[in-house]
């Protein structure tokens, strides 16, 4: 069918989009079915994640936060709308250019859906079907647009050539070689040129039934996706007691000053930052933990089975290798869980293992020294966080926590294996991107008040703040005001060294624009480097630097 001429770009393209959206709505639907990273959008995502340079991971993490994945996927989705609409526009001229550029990316989606890792047969299921549904909406919406022209000018054409409706004039007599079911039609056509007209209203219509089916098969898609059975799961787990409880928090932990960091950060305001474009929905009933490779004994462990073991809990702060000098990609929880080394004493450790390559339930991995996970600190597989079962989207229902190491190293949330091998065989996933292997926390401090730009009144202020130096431990901080003498500042209580530590000091300022900076000494005497770093390929350095204006 051929009518451009007849048919309106805008229209070519609102059936292009509304039926690259049901197909992405039933892809969606399939996926939640089979296997929710198995969508094309999520694929075609991860695999920009994957190929994303250090550099440029840097800028959106900067610029958009924990949102850089929603960002990620809007990008995505924004792009495949207007090439859906490009493919309308197109389809207005012939079907077939709609449906080749359809099949087009249907081969887009099948390539980034089976080169993820653990990828089956069954993975290329939803982009089949999302495809197939989509072409055929589009050609509905075209083909409901589009109707025949029987009157108007045909009939005039008829009646002005003398036919009377049933007479002689109009009979296959009078037509030699035309069939009477022609002849009764009007000449023009006999030509095999019918005459098309837009339907605006019936276009609409098609559309809005497009969208319902789109937004019900997207939704569909999402609970089936596991989401409800996931938080329904973690809401009825009954936390154990812990064989060894965290230790008591000293008096004097927290200042309590307002706008300072709490000692402890709300599960809710912890940092997220993670390679997961949809958050993995792991029913823990089905959830297994491997643990294999360089060990004498291979075991593997269920969530059931996790749960009575003795348990460890205690208080670690984690950061991120994205984290700025000031930055907020930090934060300190009560974690309860496993203790790491009890696990790999049980597997047997064989001698030359010097890393834990773990994987996450949607394929990212990490590569964690084993040292470090033996030495006797609180590396846990956990199971809650500040009292409660863990969040979904911070690792339900088992992540790893390891004192001292960046997250990407050490944290790997929704982990389901563990293989001992060693740094010389095996790569984790940000190593091969230019990232440093083992990830050792650098000494760090933030300025938290007063806020940078800030207006402050003349006099006494509270300058206050963090730092960290994980499984080492704060022993001072200092702070100076437009370079000039540093000043002891006060410190918080800690419960160990493997948590930040509060510190504040109330300094005279007089009117003008200041500067403030701070840095901070570990208990073993290293003093936090003035040069300045970016996080890549192994944490940001320098001292932090404020400025505000006093009046």
């Amino acid at each position: 069918m051929q009518n451009n001429d007849v048919m309106p770009a805008w229209a070519g393209a609102l059936a292009g989009v509304v039926a690259g959206a049901v197909a992405l709505g039933v892809a969606q639907l399939v996926a939640g079915v089979l296997k929710p990273a198995a969508f094309p959008v999520v694929a075609v995502g991860n695999v920009v994640v994957d190929n994303t340079p250090a550099w440029l991971k840097e800028f959106a993490i900067s610029n958009f936060g924990s949102n850089d994945k929603t960002v990620l996927i809007a990008g995505v989705l924004v792009v495949l709308a207007v090439v859906a609409a490009l493919i309308g526009v197109l389809a207005r001229r012939r079907v077939a250019y709609g449906l080749v550029g359809l099949g087009a990316f249907g081969v887009v989606g099948i390539a980034a859906v089976v080169t993820r890792p653990g990828a089956g047969v069954l993975d290329v299921v939803p982009t089949v079907v999302g495809v197939g549904v989509g072409a055929w909406a589009l050609t509905w919406l075209l083909a409901r647009g589009m109707r025949v022209s029987y009157g108007g000018a045909g009939v005039a054409a008829s009646s002005a050539s003398g036919a009377e409706p049933g007479g002689g004039g109009g009979s296959s007599a009078d037509s030699p070689g035309v069939p009477a079911d022609e002849a009764e039609r009007p000449a023009v056509m006999r030509a095999g040129s019918e005459p098309y007209s837009f339907d605006r209203r019936r276009l609409l219509g098609g559309v809005a039934g497009g969208v319902v089916v789109a937004g019900a098969a997207t939704l569909a898609g999402r609970v089936l996706g596991g989401r409800q059975t996931a938080e329904t799961a973690r809401v009825a787990v009954a936390l154990p007691r812990p064989r060894v409880a965290a230790r008591p928090l000293p008096p004097g932990t927290d200042f309590g000053i307002r706008g300072l960091s709490p000692f402890v950060t709300k599960n809710q305001d912890f940092y997220r930052v993670d390679t997961a474009l949809i958050v993995p929905h792991v029913d823990p009933r089905q959830w297994k933990l491997r643990i294999h490779g360089m060990v004498d004994r291979p075991i593997e462990i269920t969530y059931a089975d996790l749960l009575k073991r003795p348990l460890t809990e205690s208080y670690v702060t984690l950061t991120c290798v994205s984290n700025e000098v000031g930055g907020e990609y930090i934060g300190n929880a009560r974690w309860l869980g496993a203790r790491m080394a009890d696990l790999l004493r049980e597997a047997g450790l064989q001698s030359g293992a010097d890393m834990l390559l773990s994987t996450s339930d949607d394929g990212f991995t990490a590569g964690t020294p084993v040292d470090v996970v033996m030495d006797g600190r609180d590396a846990l597989f956990a199971i809650a966080m500040n009292g409660e079962a863990l969040p979904v989207e911070h690792g339900f229902p088992v992540r790893q926590v390891v004192p001292g190491l960046y997250g990407y190293v050490s944290a790997t949330k929704w982990v389901v294996d563990v293989k001992v091998t060693r740094f010389d065989r095996d790569e984790a996933y940000w190593t091969p991107r230019g990232w440093s292997a083992r990830g050792p926390i650098k000494t760090e401090s933030r300025i938290d008040l007063p806020k940078p730009g800030a207006s402050v009144t003349a006099g006494r202020t509270t300058i206050a703040g963090v730092a960290w130096a994980q499984h080492t431990g704060i022993d001072a901080v200092e702070v100076r005001v437009d370079r000039g003498e540093w000043r002891q500042a006060k410190l918080a209580q800690v419960p160990g060294p493997d948590t930040w530590r509060q510190w504040s000091l109330d300094w005279d300022l007089t009117a003008g624009k200041h500067t403030i900076e701070v840095r901070a000494t570990d208990a073993a005497g290293r003093t936090q480097t003035e040069q300045q770093a970016p996080p890549a390929p192994d944490g940001a350095s320098g001292w932090h630097s404020i400025q505000v204006n006093v009046a």
